[in-house]
């Protein structure tokens, strides 16, 4: 072929890669393994647009680099194929979601094919295939069969912990567990029937059934993560979310806190993807302390003691006589001058006052419209409502009044926080704005009138106990009071919250769960026999609540285990099958294993993992909770599963726009030239970047498709004969109309091009804009690439003969640097490279083989089709340059043999004269002294002295 075809070239090769395996791996143990890998795609009906391929084209540069190093390669891809939106759009159409599911992943394929990318497809895995799922719900059972011995550190089957009840009770047991256990001993374990037991060993397994504050979507009849809720609504769809106590599945994360920290620092992350886990799991080292309720003495009807009593019988919590916080700062517990709970609170009800009720009731219906995050991140509103309640202050004795405030989680701590206004900015903007003390605590304290100061310096005053101490004195003598007498202890806290593991809605992992009831005729949850996996999703007439308000999953009929046993009606949430996936791609054909232990045993874990940042406290995050848990219980033999992580940047769209004349005087829409649009009232619009070249509207294809705001009557105000549209970098998205196929850059110049485009435009981690003017520039790159094989006539021109030293060097240079930029993932240096590169071989004529076919090679992983035509066009194997080896450096070709002297005379330097680095100083005088410039500036003149400087400057002193 003497012609470069993009179109012919890159099809004829992606046709041999598929026919004839060429990345096909295998878990071959008898070479160094590597394992690269991208985040798991949700594959959208609206396809990639060219800032999706941005990261994959950057882990497949790196997997065939290290395939041209010698190692075995595992480059997979998938897809995390359950999901909201093809559940919305089968709601609102009545086509089962993986009808549509389907589709989108066979559109996904064929244009992540199109990029050339080096997938091993034989490996493709989909959360949605029901031998995929069937290990998911495996691991939960696996989950739901465990307890986290926090003594040994890992989590062990739940038939260790029972084995101790048997022997000893569970008085020493130090496990993560549900607060509410009380103490039993070995001989009433063994009195207790085994339904009982049953019931108690629900309270510390890492899976487990309990009511929680969720958000909750109306609209989709779902629970959402806090990564699916932006500003009070869903992500998708835009809907109001609210809070809501559910009764949900839970996984007990928070056993993993201390681990996940401390895993942290082993790996190789961004240190802001680290800081964002450490501050979402957020440690916190303090005390917990019990306020009692004031039942009798604040006079407030119906909250007698005998009430608070009451609530302690009828409630799981042993607190409800006293309300618990955990604070950081015990030493400020003088200060204490009201106490805010959380509007979920389970005592909220119990301790408001008659009087109260009212405002109480319409603050928490407020706060049920905002979000968690939403309530975190709002650190300017105030608001909250007295409860009409009161605590006693256990140091001082002090009535302290209840409040509630959204910015008290139920889940953070305790739900519970002691105000100190004088020490804490919130604190001291809620106490000014309801009129409450505000008590200065430390004389080292400032402006406490006008401000909250925090600092811990100074000694203590209005403090009791704690009067002239300093803050590690007073912390640790109010922990010691604390703990003798039972009302509080030093605690290590965290801010993360164990994980909602459920979802209200069809198309998901069916949890492999069935419920029978009890003695007392309540639903106890049974887990199915691994024989019995996987449970199928089953077929329903509608994929909507049923009328009674279940999930879906209610509206199948018959579906049910045994003899009327309802299975669990709401199904896995999106990150389960994300949680675990690179496993399956060691061995995703295996019906046996969720994968072998050879395999486990060879591939071990990820060594490289590229995708965004949005999913830094969530998939990322759950992924490595799991990995931990699987490693405990000996299914695989590494902490962490992800080694090396990337998070590549935003690729911005770059939008365009025409300007419509705001005018009554004008029948017809009128449009103005960019450069004009400042003599005239104007809307800006946008419009298709694709019908707009070097910022230039087709004017026809304008009105052809947008009816809506011009048609064929409207009239165009052009300068130079040409309409000229404004420009912004937005992202990318088909509201701002500045999406960008990918297909269409593919289909006008090549694969090939749109990687190197891609990798040019800036750092992989940063964002930058799209602009697909810019891409002519790496066109014609390829095209001048391709010229050093073909010229112009379409004539081959490489010969085996010796390479010059100057195309020697500038191989080998190019070869050093491409190295060196791979290994620190710098690709758009490395394309700067290529580019200085070949235009230099180009200057020199060069037509080595010897030089060309290496800088083939060199070029691969980056184009790899016009790569493999010339590879085969310089007679090797058919399809084989990814089975090449990297070209390696040789320092001695870049080496200087020369050496430019600056000539100084008397101090200026007037002319440089190159000298070979092994010439004697005495010849380099002579041959300065009678250079012809030398001697203008001498002007006749004899040197005192001549200081030659070997390989630095020659000084010529008159």
């Amino acid at each position: 072929m003497s012609e470069y075809s993009h179109r012919d070239i890159e099809k004829k090769w992606q046709d041999f890669w598929e026919k004839n395996g060429i990345y096909h791996v295998d878990n071959n143990a008898q070479l160094p393994k590597y394992y690269v890998l991208d985040m798991f795609p949700y594959p959208s009906g609206a396809g990639l647009h060219v800032g999706h391929p941005l990261g994959y084209i950057a882990s497949d540069i790196y997997s065939r680099y290290k395939r041209l190093k010698g190692f075995n390669v595992l480059h997979p891809m998938g897809f995390d194929s359950f999901g909201l939106p093809a559940e919305q759009y089968a709601i609102q159409t009545g086509q089962h979601p993986a009808i549509t599911t389907e589709q989108n992943i066979t559109r996904y394929i064929e244009q992540l094919k199109n990029l050339g990318l080096s997938y091993d497809w034989s490996r493709e895995v989909r959360t949605s295939d029901p031998s995929y799922y069937k290990w998911t719900q495996w691991i939960f059972m696996e989950l739901f069969n465990s307890w986290y011995n926090n003594d040994t550190r890992q989590a062990e089957s739940i038939e260790t912990l029972t084995a101790i009840f048997a022997k000893e009770g569970n008085q020493q047991v130090n496990a993560a567990c549900d607060e509410d256990i009380t103490a039993f001993s070995a001989e009433e374990w063994n009195s207790w029937s085994e339904e009982s037991q049953y019931k108690m060993t629900l309270k510390y397994r890492l899976t487990y059934v309990a009511d929680a504050t969720v958000n909750w979507c109306p609209a989709l009849g779902s629970v959402l993560s806090n990564d699916e809720v932006k500003d009070g609504v869903s992500e998708r769809g835009g809907f109001p979310v609210i809070q809501k106590l559910m009764r949900q599945w839970m996984m007990r994360i928070t056993a993993y806190s201390q681990r996940l920290l401390d895993g942290l620092d082993n790996i190789d992350w961004t240190d802001s993807l680290k800081e964002q886990q450490r501050n979402w799991i957020g440690r916190s080292v303090g005390a917990l302390v019990k306020f009692a309720l004031d039942g009798k003495e604040h006079g407030a009807e119906g909250i007698g003691q005998e009430a608070v009593e009451d609530s302690h019988a009828q409630s799981p919590n042993p607190h409800a006589s006293y309300i618990e916080v955990f604070t950081t700062r015990v030493d400020t517990i003088y200060g204490v001058t009201f106490m805010v709970i959380a509007p979920e609170h389970e005592l909220v009800d119990v301790i408001t006052t008659p009087e109260q009720r009212a405002e109480i009731d319409a603050y928490i219906d407020m706060t049920k419209k905002r979000s968690e995050r939403d309530r975190m991140s709002d650190v300017k509103t105030v608001s909250g409502a007295f409860t009409g309640a009161y605590v006693l202050n256990p140091l001082s004795g002090e009535k302290v009044p209840v409040y509630i405030a959204d910015y008290v989680l139920a889940g953070y701590g305790t739900g519970a926080v002691m105000a100190v206004p004088s020490g804490d900015q919130r604190d001291w903007n809620f106490a000014t704005h309801f009129g409450l003390p505000i008590i200065p605590i430390l004389d080292a304290q400032k402006d406490v009138e006008t401000q909250a100061d925090a600092t811990k310096e100074g000694k203590y005053i209005n403090s009791g106990i704690i009067d002239g101490l300093d803050f590690k004195q007073a912390t640790q003598t109010l922990v010691q009071w604390l703990e003798e007498r039972g009302v509080g202890k030093g605690k290590v806290n965290y801010r993360l919250r164990d994980a909602v593991f459920g979802r209200q809605r069809y198309w998901g992992e069916p949890v492999p769960v069935y419920y029978k009831n009890d003695s007392t005729g309540q639903p106890l949850p049974y887990l199915l026999e691994e024989s019995e996996l996987p449970l199928n999703l089953p077929e329903v007439d509608k994929y909507l609540p049923t009328e009674s308000g279940e999930p879906p999953l209610g509206r199948a009929q018959g579906w049910e285990h045994g003899s009327g046993n309802q299975y669990e009606l709401s199904t896995m949430p999106g990150w389960a099958g994300s949680s675990w996936y690179w496993y399956r791609y060691m061995d995703p054909k295996n019906k046996e294993e969720f994968a072998s232990q050879e395999a486990i045993g060879y591939w071990k874990d990820v060594d490289l993992y590229i995708g965004g940042t949005e999913h830094a406290t969530g998939h990322l995050l759950y992924s490595r909770f799991w990995n931990k848990f699987l490693k405990d219980r000996g299914f695989v033999p590494e902490e962490e599963p992800f080694k090396k992580l990337i998070n590549q940047g935003m690729i911005q769209g770059r939008s365009n726009f025409v300007y419509r004349v705001k005018s009554d005087n004008y029948s017809k829409p009128v449009f103005v030239s960019a450069g004009l649009k400042g003599d005239y009232d104007v809307t800006p619009l946008h419009v298709d970047v694709n019908i707009v070249e070097n910022d230039v509207l087709d004017v026809e294809k304008f009105k052809a498709s947008r009816k809506d705001i011009a048609g064929d009557q409207a009239e165009f105000i052009l300068e130079d004969g040409k309409y000229v549209c404004g420009w912004e970098v937005e992202k990318m998205s088909k509201s701002k109309f500045n999406v960008v196929n990918p297909d269409d850059i593919v289909t006008r110049y090549g694969a090939d091009t749109l990687r190197l485009y891609e990798m040019f435009l800036g750092p992989l981690e940063q964002a930058k804009p799209w602009n697909t003017n810019g891409i002519d520039g790496t066109y014609r790159f390829i095209r001048k690439f391709w010229r050093l094989f073909y010229n112009d006539l379409g004539q081959w021109v490489v010969k085996d003969i010796p390479a010059k030293p100057e195309e020697l060097k500038t191989l080998h240079k190019t070869i050093k640097k491409i190295e060196e930029d791979i290994e620190n993932f710098s690709f758009n240096t490395a394309v700067s490279a290529f580019m200085v590169c070949v235009n230099e071989l180009s200057s020199a004529k060069c037509a080595s083989k010897e030089i060309l076919q290496e800088l083939v090679i060199l070029l691969s992983p980056y184009a790899p089709h016009i790569a493999e035509e010339l590879w085969f066009a310089l007679g090797n194997e058919e399809g084989k340059v990814s089975k090449a080896a990297f070209p390696v450096f040789n320092p001695q070709h870049i080496v200087e043999d020369t050496f430019e002297y600056p000539v100084q005379i008397n101090g200026k330097v007037r002319i440089s004269l190159p000298f070979a680095l092994d010439t004697p100083a005495a010849d380099i005088e002579k041959e300065v002294l009678a250079n012809e410039v030398v001697q203008k500036w001498m002007e006749g003149k004899t040197p005192k002295k001549v200081i030659v400087v070997p390989k630095r400057i020659v000084n010529v002193v008159l």
